[in-house]
């Protein structure tokens, strides 16, 4: 049993807030049917790496899934698409906003027929104000949020984040509108539209720049690693591993000095509490690099966690993987041939569970129509007619 057992998902997104969305839906138990256009989903084709002819980013983000494709342009294919949602609870989308009013599957036509559907839609801006329908990307939300703007080294251009933070987090609160919508649909009986955008979620993650600004009508700056609001809050080299120091107030300074082997550095005057600290961060810094020089990155850091002071050493994709602590928390899922992230919710009796791995293209068409009550001639009309393909259609 998990938490979302019984929970039948209808997943028309592509590319990665949708796909991100319904995966966590999924991992916790829900019946996800990822439906993709003819031409497949684009991040099928986005690598290589590849297993087979599907790209890692496409299996990154679609465990758990049945997979169909429907031509959603052929009424046919829509036919299908509302005996799906005959039986769901939600349905996840990123067209952009008119497409599905185009089709006649708008919300207002879709909660008049299913009154309990909860329907999600993952876009760039909403459908309406100034940027309403306009297509969005994490790297163009990046820029238009803010947070380009804080990303990079002091003096040197807006920078945009190694991952795609913002379709991440969308994704995330696109499953928290969801699990709003249902929860509150156990008092009302009743569904109801709910929206993540790119936009609204890049700004949401401008903390602590926007709450900086409502009080000094100043613009955050770009300062590298460092933090506006706290000192040391940083990286600094080491004789290997560069750490971060994340030294959030005078007792975490004390140990740290401490340990350091510099415990002058808490006694002097211009360090003594973090707005000090933060008026002579120059200083510190070069004090702080002194006397790391000489340490271990990785086994100092350890030692600074252990006393309570947060610190981590700068770790590569492959040690992250191998860490014995991602293997404890479960945080590597292997089905098969098949190896993923896992779910970052725990929960204590009903917690994440793995069962599929990312579908080929297509590759449940069968027995999704024979669930549905297509017969096999109906079937068949369908795949030859393309409103059901189960080959990628080539632009």
């Amino acid at each position: 049993m998990t938490s979302l057992t019984g929970v039948k998902v209808i997943d028309l997104s592509r590319v990665l807030g949708g796909p991100f969305c319904t995966q966590m839906l999924g991992d916790h138990g829900a019946t996800v049917i990822k439906v993709e256009p003819p031409q497949g989903d684009e991040t099928r084709g986005w690598g290589p790496p590849f297993a087979g002819e599907t790209a890692s980013y496409f299996l990154g983000v679609n465990r758990n899934k049945q997979g169909l494709s429907l031509d959603l342009a052929q009424p046919a294919a829509r036919e299908v698409l509302m005996a799906l949602l005959e039986q769901a609870d939600v349905l996840v989308e990123n067209f952009k906003p008119g497409t599905l009013e185009k089709w006649g599957m708008g919300f207002d036509t879709l909660s008049e027929r299913f009154p309990g559907l909860i329907h999600c839609r993952v876009s760039g801006f909403g459908a309406d104000g100034p940027l309403g329908g306009l297509p969005g990307y994490d790297a163009v939300a990046q820029a238009m949020s803010g947070l380009m703007s804080v990303n990079g080294g002091a003096g040197a251009e807006p920078l945009r984040m190694g991952v795609p933070v913002i379709d991440i987090v969308t994704g995330m609160n696109a499953a928290l509108a969801v699990m709003f919508a249902l929860y509150e649909r156990e008092q009302s009986g009743r569904g109801q539209f709910v929206e993540a955008t790119l936009y609204d979620s890049g700004i949401s993650l401008m903390h602590p720049h926007l709450p900086n600004y409502y009080l000094s009508g100043r613009s955050s700056g770009r300062s590298g690693n460092a933090h506006p609001n706290i000192c040391p809050y940083d990286l600094f080299p080491t004789a290997g591993a560069p750490i971060f120091l994340a030294i959030g107030n005078d007792r975490q300074f004390e140990k740290f000095a401490k340990l350091a082997e510099g415990a002058a550095l808490a006694e002097d005057p211009r360090f003594l509490t973090n707005a000090l600290r933060l008026a002579h961060r120059d200083a510190l810094r070069e004090s702080i690099i002194e006397l790391l020089a000489h340490q271990d990155g990785v086994s100092f850091a350890e030692q600074l966690m252990r006393v309570g002071v947060p610190c981590g050493a700068v770790a590569n994709t492959a040690e992250v993987v191998t860490h014995a602590h991602t293997q404890y928390r479960e945080m590597i899922v292997r089905l098969g041939e098949y190896t993923g992230t896992g779910s970052p919710v725990k929960l204590s009796r009903t917690g994440p569970t793995y069962r599929h791995p990312p579908p080929e293209f297509a590759q449940n068409t069968h027995a999704i129509l024979n669930g549905l009550g297509f017969d096999a001639t109906a079937i068949a009309d369908l795949i030859e007619r393309g409103a059901a393909p189960i080959t990628i259609q080539k632009n």
